[in-house]
């Protein structure tokens, strides 16, 4: 029997091989990777140097370790470049792999400026360990760091270096921090605190080149601006992973298209992960890919599961502002109602029956979030 092929081991391909292992101690399983197959949590990247862990302390196992906790065979360094669906096969470097059933766990890749200037390829992003590694050993020799991008990641960012001390700049084109997630008090709270710590924000406007200069690199912005720094950090956000998926002929959107069971427009391959859109939705978060693998989990050791996601609220991990939200669905109609405290923010957005559509917690307001995320309607139910 033709094993059921994983492409990727990030935390969405490794949850679903540990998923099909307690239902299925048998089935012939193999993950495919192109790094090096570690463990490590993503989401610790961000808020990974205050606490001075390098990436070897990140990782947690090794893909031989995987290997035999989860009866699988793991290819490490084996990047596939096509996928046979009539002969069910994918092909690498290392060779024409059979399967049974595929799964994409493909994850998301950072959206990639196009910079101008003499040092445009200076541009760092970090979205994996070996990502972070690197950094790490940019930042030996920095003092100065640029963040592209005010976003959840890029606020991590600035609260984690300015922490360790570094000088942090923030340029986003919007208006304020955490625009997509939180209301306008909440952010000005946040962009209040890190201010606090050193962070120099730079809304309204974007960078337009990088050059060298005598003491680092200059950083000039659409506005004219120059900002002077030793490294520049890009956190503009991700792209779902779907070149192999469409190359292959199947659906894909903001990502690879598929049904509630995980299923693509080819019922043979499976997407989980930051690569998929499940019913439309694109979540690039832990939880999310928590129940899509034990959904798929279950559809593959013969019982065919739906996924069901409820209301999971996003944990910011900014310390100087502790922050929690749960943004209302695309198209609400509703306002936010703020409440503020002494000690945090509750924000609440309801509809105009009352009923709460999301929400933002600040603060020692964060302990709410359980009450309050037991009041949402669920994203897919």
């Amino acid at each position: 029997m033709n094993p059921v092929i994983i492409l990727g081991t990030g935390l969405a391909g490794y949850a679903l091989a540990k998923e099909i292992r307690k239902l299925h101690a048998s089935l012939p399983l193999q993950l495919i990777s192109a790094d090096d197959g570690r463990v490590y949590s993503k989401p610790m990247l961000s808020n990974a140097l205050a606490r001075d862990k390098s990436a070897d302390e990140l990782a947690s196992a090794s893909a031989t370790q995987m290997a035999a906790q989860l009866n699988a065979s793991i290819d490490v360094h084996t990047r596939v470049s096509s996928i046979d669906r009539a002969g069910k096969t994918v092909d690498s470097e290392g060779g024409r792999f059979p399967y049974s059933r595929l799964i994409l766990a493909l994850g998301a890749e950072p959206v990639r400026l196009a910079l101008e200037g003499n040092a445009a390829g200076e541009l760092m992003s970090v979205n994996n360990l070996s990502d972070y590694a690197r950094f790490r050993e940019r930042l030996a020799y920095s003092r100065r760091v640029l963040i592209l991008g005010a976003g959840l990641i890029g606020c991590e960012f600035a609260n984690d270096l300015a922490s360790a001390g570094f000088n942090v700049s923030v340029v986003d084109p919007g208006k304020m921090p955490l625009q997509a997630l939180v209301p306008r008090y909440c952010a000005e709270r946040l962009e209040a605190a890190l201010g606090e710590q050193g962070v120099a924000w730079h809304f309204g406007t974007t960078a337009q080149t990088i050059d060298k200069s005598a003491h680092g690199l200059r950083v000039t912005l659409a506005n004219g601006e120059h900002i002077d720094t030793d490294l520049i950090l890009s956190a503009v956000g991700l792209r779902p992973c779907t070149q192999l998926a469409s190359e292959a002929g199947l659906q894909c959107n903001r990502g690879i298209q598929v049904d509630r069971y995980l299923a693509s427009s080819d019922n043979g391959i499976f997407a989980l992960g930051d690569c998929a859109e499940v019913s439309g939705l694109v979540l690039p978060f832990v939880m999310p890919i928590m129940y899509a693998a034990r959904a798929l989990a279950k559809t593959l050791a013969g019982k065919r599961t739906v996924v069901e996601y409820p209301a999971m609220p996003v944990i910011v991990k900014t310390p100087s502002m502790p922050l929690v939200a749960a943004p209302p669905p695309r198209d609400s109609t509703g306002e936010w109602r703020i409440t503020k405290l002494d000690s945090g923010t509750v924000a609440r957005f309801e509809d105009c029956a009352g009923r709460l559509l999301g929400f933002a917690l600040s603060g020692n307001a964060v302990s709410q979030k359980q009450a309050l995320t037991a009041m949402l309607p669920a994203l897919l139910a």
